[in-house]
């Protein structure tokens, strides 16, 4: 998980909590990539040696990725656009052994605190229990799971803020003598960051047909770590303006089926949208007058809408705020 910032609300007294808080981030695994030695007979060295799934049929096997998943060693990046995932894990600590105590009643809250909302708001988890069963028992041993799921909307410092309740019984001769509600509170802090930055173009092409023609250009680069595949990018056009892509996604006739971008690490593409009128003959409503004169003449387009996937699979989505064009 990210840094944690340390605890509060803990217990008036010192005594150790006999329920421990895991918080691990739920990603999708990746291929083990291994690297293939020389034939090195003179040494004694087999070519399986490197390899982290030898093959039995082939050993002259110099492909770098292999079948082979490995689970993520860290963290990792989280970036505006994706969905943020989560378990949160609250494990009973006591040993089986021990008679004298009890878990009961545990519960676990959770709420995220972004740079628009530093007080933060409550997370909808969901988990394995019936629905609406807030608080559960779980033996010596046992655990309560949840999992949460957080759209990532801006960049920045995001905390998130994990509370857990739970009752501790002390027993004494297999009876129930006496039982406290016990609290802790943890925070784990990440920082969101942007995985496509976008820099836009616009300007009036001149008229047609007595309708004005804008071009809108946008250049995107990749600034993350690893490939994304650009599934879609479109303009959301505000009336009565239409919008017509200029990208590897126009219907050409008798063209063969066109493939969508894929961007490593740093790469650039280039989009380009023509917008125009809708309706050409119909005359200019009060509304889009008094839109196309605000702010310094200024024309309002659309906004820029993109979806991707990350290299295995995970999608995402962002989107611009209004673009304008001067008249």
């Amino acid at each position: 998980m990210a840094s944690q910032r340390g605890q509060s609300m803990g217990d008036s007294l010192k005594a150790a909590h006999s329920v421990s808080l895991k918080v691990l981030r739920l990603s999708r695994p990746s291929l083990a990539t291994q690297y293939p030695l020389p034939n090195a007979k003179d040494l004694g060295i087999s070519p399986k040696a490197s390899l982290a799934y030898p093959s039995k049929n082939d050993t002259n096997d110099q492909f770098i990725l292999s079948p082979v998943l490995n689970l993520p060693e860290a963290f990792g990046s989280a970036y505006v656009g994706e969905t943020f995932s989560c378990t949160l894990c609250a494990n009973n600590e006591l040993d089986p052994s021990d008679t004298t105590r009890a878990i009961s009643g545990v519960r676990i809250q959770g709420d995220m605190q972004t740079p628009s909302n530093p007080t933060g708001s409550p997370l909808h988890l969901t988990g394995s229990q019936a629905e609406g069963e807030n608080a559960v028992s779980p033996g010596p041993g046992e655990s309560l799971q949840r999992i949460l799921r957080f759209e990532l909307k801006e960049d920045g410092n995001h905390v998130l803020a994990v509370t857990v309740t739970y009752t501790e019984t002390s027993l004494g001769e297999g009876k129930a003598a006496s039982g406290r509600v016990r609290t802790f509170r943890k925070l784990y802090q990440f920082v969101a960051q942007q995985l496509l930055s976008v820099r836009t173009k616009a300007g009036e092409l001149g008229q047609k047909n007595g309708s004005s023609r804008f071009l809108l250009e946008a250049q995107l680069e990749n600034m993350g770590e690893a490939a994304v595949c650009l599934e879609a990018v479109n303009v959301n056009p505000r009336a009565p303006l239409a919008s017509t892509s200029l990208n590897w996604d126009m219907h050409t006739p008798g063209s063969g089926q066109h493939n969508a971008p894929i961007l490593s690490p740093r790469d650039v593409v280039q989009v380009a949208f023509l917008l125009t009128r809708e309706h050409a003959d119909q005359p200019v409503s009060d509304e889009e007058t008094a839109s196309s004169s605000s702010e310094e003449s200024k024309r309002v387009l659309g906004q820029l809408a993109i979806q991707w996937r990350s290299a295995l699979g995970d999608r995402g989505s962002l989107s611009t705020g209004w673009l304008t064009a001067r008249r």
